[in-house]
């Protein structure tokens, strides 16, 4: 059974889709620009590519977020640490609210938020190695994001050789659909320059 929580977030993202005919070709155009990218309703994965948004709904069932990770980076250093298990996976984000009503990523205390898939389908937490130990100054949203205003965000991960080869990032909303963007085995994306700048940093 749906609950009201449920309901208004169901609500929420139908607005947001509806913004999708108001002449923005962009505003939420997937990367053929023929849909809405990683749009869910039902609670099951959506596959995505590095580069592709999603409309998510925020945590607690509040607003909406449009969520793109665009740019992935591996290093065994970041932050002035090294990775303890050998890989860094680092990948910067876009995180834009689409609703009249500020909306924050749903936090990993809930279980939900941000993990890594790797290839042998283990999930790796947020917490994993020293992966809290990543600190950039441009890509840090922290909170709520406002309504008209889009933030720049990373996820860190301590990952194994093995675990960062072939992976996929997977980020669970306040609605407990799930995304999932398969992640190149190599540095790839817009910023990668400026990533790995951050991360020197």
């Amino acid at each position: 059974m749906r609950t009201r929580a449920t309901a208004v977030a169901a609500t929420l993202l139908l607005t947001a889709l509806a913004a999708c005919g108001s002449g923005d070709g962009d505003h939420c155009a997937g990367k053929d620009g023929s849909g809405t990218g990683g749009d869910r309703t039902d609670g099951r994965a959506a596959d995505l590519e590095l580069g592709e948004p999603a409309q998510t709904i925020g945590d607690g069932g509040a607003g909406v977020l449009r969520i793109t990770p665009n740019t992935v980076v591996y290093a065994r250093e970041g932050s002035g640490e090294k990775a303890a298990n050998g890989t860094f996976a680092v990948i910067a984000m876009k995180v834009q609210a689409m609703t009249g009503a500020p909306a924050e990523q749903t936090a990993p205390i809930t279980g939900d938020g941000w993990k890594w898939i790797a290839p042998d389908g283990e999930a790796i937490g947020f917490d994993s190695g020293n992966s809290t130990m990543i600190s950039m100054d441009k890509y840090n949203s922290g909170g709520a994001v406002q309504p008209g205003t889009h933030e720049w965000d990373a996820e860190a991960f301590d990952l194994t050789e093995a675990q960062a080869k072939g992976g996929t990032l997977l980020y669970t909303d306040g609605d407990g659909t799930a995304y999932r963007w398969k992640m190149p085995t190599t540095d790839t994306g817009p910023d990668v320059a400026e990533l790995k700048k951050e991360l020197a940093g």
